[in-house]
């Protein structure tokens, strides 16, 4: 985090001279088999994070919630549009795509294509429960409980993402059932109001029972080396450039 004594950041826990420790905004792309991309989320560290994994190309947009660690990275979709020649179309929550609305209204006007002078999205309101063809992929949405706001999870197949959620609701653990990779939120060791922690994702993953568990959103108590020694077989923590086959 932005501090610490030699103003050169709060690492907490983290050791700094680890690179995994090094996390950007939470962020993923799915890539279906006929290559075309779905980008889930846009923070702020969105330009350096598609530079980093070689990625200048996305098919679409899926906004999981209206918190700007998620969506402060619009302007960098404009590259994206480019690069596509087109509009992208960006799923989400009506009440996500109100929000968007207020801070980028410009990103909602008619394109300037082929050139782009501002980023082109095309709302599409999805809702939870719905599955929609995004991309070439099957993708199921889901509630989940952000405290303070719900958020989407979604399920690809046999993937699960679910990012800042502090509780799930029975339909949600439905919509997950047999799930064989599941990424999902885990932002401390302790309790926290308004993120999963350990023990709760534990409890989670025991009644999952997925074949492999990653951690993602994780805060400054959640260290490399100490979640290698700790965390059990078959959870691992994500890194920054992960890749992940979700083929089968």
């Amino acid at each position: 985090m932005v501090g610490g004594a030699d103003g050169l950041g709060d690492w907490g826990q983290c050791d700094p001279r680890e690179p995994r420790n090094v996390r950007t905004r939470a962020s993923i792309v799915l890539e279906a088999t006929d290559g075309r991309r779905l980008l889930v989320d846009a923070g702020p560290d969105l330009r350096g994070q598609l530079l980093a994994n070689g990625i200048g190309r996305v098919e679409a947009l899926l906004v999981t919630h209206g918190h700007a660690d998620h969506i402060m990275g619009m302007d960098e979709i404009r590259p994206l549009n480019r690069s596509l020649g087109d509009v992208i179309p960006v799923f989400t929550d009506e009440r996500t795509l109100g929000e968007l609305k207020t801070r980028f209204e410009y990103i909602f006007r008619p394109s300037t294509a082929p050139v782009f002078y501002r980023p082109a999205l095309e709302p599409r309101i999805v809702a939870p429960g719905q599955v929609v063809e995004i991309a070439g992929m099957a993708v199921r949405l889901f509630r989940q409980d952000h405290k303070v706001l719900d958020t989407l999870g979604l399920r690809v197949g046999g993937f699960g993402y679910s990012t800042d959620v502090v509780g799930m609701p029975e339909e949600s653990f439905a919509a997950l059932e047999g799930v064989d990779t599941w990424m999902v939120d885990c932002f401390q060791r302790h309790p926290h109001s308004v993120h999963a922690h350990l023990d709760m994702v534990m409890e989670w993953v025991a009644r999952l029972k997925p074949r492999r568990t990653v951690l993602t959103h994780m805060g400054t108590d959640m260290d490399w080396a100490w979640m290698q020694a700790h965390l059990p077989p078959g959870i691992e923590a994500a890194y920054d450039g992960m890749l992940l086959d979700i083929s089968s």
